[in-house]
């Protein structure tokens, strides 16, 4: 079988960001399959051309043969590389690669299974077309709830744009030959709105990447972190991420000289919070640069407990973020502001503690609770990681979504 993964935001293990289709990628790789990527050389995370793709001249791919690793084939299209500007430079980034991805996708053959992932949305277009031209099945992967979420948090407002982007995802859902959601709480919205036949496959983690008993003592001496209680947030610096609560709950701990919160990652937000760690005078924050896939088990190794925040949204709510399912897989306790579905995982697994969404305070006490109870909480960052083993270890996972291509393919 040859799968054709449509993917702007696709990243490899030696690159920021998540590594959910790369681990897959490989693993139908090995067992025998064909896969294509078509992705962007800009990463999504920095908003700069990645150093394994250098393309200085307006986010230029190669468009040919590609990075090949055995059955995978890597191919980077030409994008418009400024979307961490604005809104707009967002969307023009978005329709580059909605174009430039789909001329280097007539040009791939003997396609079987095309595979679009939502967001960007407008990839799925691509997807859908190419695989009408070609004779393929079309799959659908929604991550995201897009334009809910956008539509939510205060970004989409332009009532012809939100009624145009709602009648695509409908589109989209209903063209369809099987649409796959990565949270079980996206079931019920893309059902609502014309979806068919919904899979679950859900986000998890590989835990053989991780190692509970590592104490992440490189990192920490990296950082100057050698004497402090770490409470670690790994993940994009956004508008949704809240990051502003994580301030302020730092700003309640000045007086907790041992605690030291740690940001780790980029995004389009995080001047705007340096800027104000600075203005705060916050000595207890440090902010590291994005770090590569295969370097984050090292990274969270150094956390004594590890952040999960979301603004205080309804609709984030049906969302499980992947980073939650690396902290579980690190073995490390999770101080989770994410209301939801999310937040019965972490309480199924008895592997964090709730704070809510939007209240610093409440962040505040959250850390100082596990700053309190150390042995507590590495038992319960160990209760998190055999709860991963058994329920979201991404083999496992990967196992549904090989099943699942050989039975949309049969179909």
């Amino acid at each position: 079988m040859h799968i054709l993964i449509i993917h702007q935001a696709f990243a490899s293990l030696d690159e920021p960001g998540g590594t959910r289709h790369h681990e897959f990628a490989r693993l139908l790789a090995d067992r025998g399959h064909h896969v294509t990527v078509i992705a962007s050389p800009v990463s999504y995370i920095t908003g700069v051309p990645s150093p394994l793709h250098p393309s200085p001249n307006f986010g230029r791919g190669d468009g040919g043969e590609g990075e090949k690793e055995g059955g995978l084939r890597v191919i980077r299209a030409r994008v418009y590389s400024a979307h961490h500007k604005s809104f707009f430079h967002r969307v023009l980034a978005f329709f580059s690669f909605m174009l430039s991805s789909f001329f280097i996708g007539l040009k791939v053959k003997n396609v079987d299974v095309i595979w679009g992932t939502s967001p960007p949305i407008f990839q799925g277009v691509t997807a859908w077309l190419l695989a009408r031209l070609k004779g393929a099945k079309f799959l659908f992967e929604v991550r995201d709830l897009w334009p809910q979420f956008a539509i939510a948090a205060g970004v989409l407002k332009n009532p012809i744009l939100v009624r145009l982007s709602e009648w695509l995802e409908r589109f989209l859902y209903r063209r369809a030959d099987r649409v796959m959601v990565n949270s079980p709480g996206f079931i019920a919205h893309v059902t609502g709105r014309g979806a068919q036949r919904v899979e679950l496959i859900p986000n998890g983690a590989d835990p053989s990447m991780f190692d509970p008993a590592n104490a992440g003592a490189d990192f920490r001496r990296a950082h100057h972190l050698e004497d402090k209680f770490v409470a670690l947030y790994a993940g994009a610096h956004g508008m949704s991420n809240d990051l502003d609560v994580v301030l302020d709950a730092a700003k309640r701990l000045m007086n907790e000289k041992k605690i030291q919160i740690v940001l780790v990652g980029d995004g389009k937000e995080k001047p705007a919070l340096q800027k104000r760690a600075e203005e705060l005078r916050l000595t207890n924050v440090t902010f590291v640069p994005s770090v590569p896939k295969w370097e984050m088990p090292n990274a969270l190794a150094a956390a004594d407990v590890c952040i999960a925040i979301l603004k205080p949204l309804e609709e984030y709510k049906t969302t499980y973020p992947n980073k939650v399912f690396d902290y579980m897989a690190a073995g490390r306790p999770v101080a989770l502001a994410v209301d939801g579905v999310i937040r019965e995982v972490v309480e199924a697994a008895g592997c964090g503690k709730f704070s809510a969404p939007g209240d610093a305070k409440m962040m505040a006490e959250t850390i100082q609770y596990f700053y309190a109870d150390r042995v507590r909480a590495k038992k319960m960052g160990l209760a998190g990681r055999a709860y991963l083993e058994k329920n979201f270890s991404r083999a496992a996972i990967g196992e549904k979504l090989v099943r699942l291509l050989e039975e949309i393919l049969e179909s």
